[in-house]
């Protein structure tokens, strides 16, 4: 512990004289209603891997370096807190493997799926504001969404559709013929318009079929659903879908550098990791284009449509930022009420889903996230432990691979003991003063 400790007040006392090499962004602070958004090149704070170098931390590097060479992925990042505190950030392998350039736990990743938890935060905010009803109804005469285009649909029972269905999975549809987020030439033909198609356009195109099942009555999970939900944020507050997020949600916890991403290597934003598929992965269709073949992580799948299902981007210590935030500990302060954080963990009947989370378990939450070219874990744990881990590969493991992921972090922070008493996040403090 002492060598922590003592390793932490001389990086704190010399912190002043650090370039950008280390440390760079504003000091964290909370922000009211009258807040107003940060320039573009203002940025959240960046804490180097250089802080996490510590033989004491040998069994998470052994492990997280193995996974990655097993596995035959490019690169990782990795932050772990307890009790609230940030207590190991880190990067490994390459953010770029053709430049060279080292992962860094500041490097922000596509993190999925993991898009659908910050989603559903934003659905809970706005609840907690009065703006909004999670049995409020979507579609129909009396729908959030009451208004054309959305006002034309085949099947009556859309109209049952409430904001509490499209949160846990139940709102009636199936992939059980593709999944809409993922088929805009389909989309396009049933139109009978160009390419590319928006998240507007697959709505009207689902509303144009039968749903599958009652909503309300089971959960069968839904990309589309959470797309729905990017336009009853807009409808309910006002303002599009990021900016809401970013202002309620993001900026009054100090972080601004998730976004969403884009879809072509051209649109790879400032600190954006290159993404990597497995060595025989095959072309599909550019989803702008009905002959183009490219890769599925850089075109093949349309990031900015995804958005509200799996559309952002972040940094792992960033991500766990946002996770203390709605963790129920309240240490640090939760930005949701408690009320809010139990809704989200306790499922209305035992065979739907939790709110945004993947699962919830006894002994923790969680949230997975996976598409062509990164996979991404998320964790809170009972006995104090949350962390985050995000890759910029993928595998043809499918959903096994999270299981796999889980194994190998709690094997290392099981036999890792030796843990630091100072809180990373605290170097905010130390660069304000």
């Amino acid at each position: 512990m002492r060598k922590h400790k003592a390793v932490f007040l001389i990086f704190a006392g010399i912190l002043a004289g650090l370039t950008s090499k280390y440390i760079t962004g504003p000091s964290i602070q909370s922000f009211g209603t009258d807040f107003t958004p940060p320039e573009p090149s203002v940025s959240s704070l960046r804490i180097s891997g250089f802080f996490s170098d510590d033989p004491a931390f040998y069994q998470i590097d052994h492990s997280v370096k193995r996974f990655l060479d097993r596995n035959e992925m490019v690169g990782a990042s990795v932050a772990i807190a307890k009790e609230g505190n940030l207590i190991f950030s880190k990067g490994y392998g390459w953010a770029d493997k053709e430049n060279r350039i080292r992962t860094e736990p500041y490097h922000l990743f596509r993190v999925a799926s993991v898009s659908k938890l910050i989603t559903a935060a934003g659905i809970m905010k706005l609840v907690e504001a009065g703006k909004l009803s999670l049995n409020d109804y979507v579609f129909g005469p009396n729908g959030i969404l009451n208004e054309y285009p959305y006002d034309s649909y085949l099947d009556k029972k859309v109209e049952q559709i409430k904001v509490i269905h499209l949160l846990n999975h139940s709102g009636g549809w199936t992939n059980r013929w593709g999944d809409p987020m993922f088929i805009p030439q389909a989309v396009a033909k049933a139109l009978n318009k160009d390419l590319p198609v928006d998240a507007t356009d697959i709505i009207r195109f689902m509303l144009g079929k039968r749903l599958h099942f009652k909503p309300g009555t089971r959960s069968s999970y839904s990309n589309f659903g959470y797309a729905i939900l990017g336009k009853v944020i807009e409808k309910a507050s006002g303002e599009e879908y990021e900016a809401f997020i970013k202002t309620n949600l993001l900026y009054p916890l100090g972080i601004f550098d998730m976004q969403i991403g884009g879809s072509y290597l051209t649109e790879r934003k400032e600190l954006e990791v290159k993404y990597y598929e497995p060595a025989d992965s095959y072309l599909v269709r550019d989803h702008q284009s009905e002959n183009k073949m490219v890769p599925r992580s850089y075109g093949g799948n349309d990031i900015q449509t995804l958005g509200p299902a799996g559309g952002w981007i972040a940094s792992a210590t960033d991500l766990l930022k946002f996770m203390l935030a709605i963790d129920g500990l309240n240490i640090p302060d939760d930005i949701l009420s408690r009320e809010s954080i139990e809704i989200m963990t306790t499922p209305v009947k035992p065979y739907l889903d939790p709110i945004g989370w993947r699962g919830i378990k006894t002994h923790s939450w969680y949230r997975t996230g996976t598409l062509a070219g990164t996979s991404a874990l998320m964790v809170r744990r009972e006995d104090g432990f949350s962390y985050v881990v995000l890759f910029n590969s993928s595998t043809w493991k499918g959903p096994m691979l999270s299981t796999d992921i889980r194994n190998m972090m709690d094997f290392a922070i099981r036999r890792t003991s030796d843990w630091p008493q100072y809180n990373l996040f605290d170097l905010a403090s130390a660069w304000k003063e």
